[in-house]
């Protein structure tokens, strides 16, 4: 061997302080698509009129469901302000009190108009069928749905 020892030569790589334009403008656009998607799901504090259709129908599902599963009938009521559920009991109606069947005041300043009646009732048999078909607005800011259930609880809405 020589007297001289043999080095490797590191690669001297260019390091430059900072991150480039293209690596800025891809976190940019990342940020930029989280906030669109947060923006759009998240709920507008007044509500809309629709969320309140679509929590309607889903505890009406639930209601129906319920009056198969126990072979016993369930009743839904609805008034300008509220509605709710009741169960047959000892040959009573009696208000449901625990779970998601609980009466339910309508969203903020959201009525339901109801026509010349103070109160609708509608009953779900122990095969799921309603006595009688469902058909109110509700209202809220202008804006207006009516709601409509068929025999077989099914919640659909429309405009006025």
């Amino acid at each position: 061997m020589s007297g001289r020892a043999s080095h490797a030569t590191p690669m001297h790589r260019r390091s430059a302080a900072g991150f480039t334009l293209v690596e800025l403008m891809v976190v940019i656009a990342i940020i930029g698509l989280m906030s669109a998607t947060v923006v759009l799901t998240m709920a507008d504090p007044r509500g809309r009129v629709s969320s309140d259709v679509d929590r309607f129908a889903g505890r009406v599902h639930a209601a129906r469901n319920t009056a198969i599963i126990a072979g016993r009938p369930v009743a839904l009521w609805v008034s300008s302000g509220a509605y709710g559920f009741e169960r047959r009991a000892q040959g009573q109606w009696e208000p449901i009190t625990e779970g998601p069947l609980v009466s339910h005041d309508w969203f903020g300043e959201t009525r339901a108009e109801l026509g010349q009646r103070t109160r609708l009732r509608v009953m779900f048999d122990s095969i799921g069928r309603a006595d009688q078909p469902l058909d109110f607005s509700l209202a809220r800011d202008g804006q207006q749905l009516r709601v409509r259930m068929d025999l077989d609880g099914k919640v659909t809405s429309g405009d006025d």
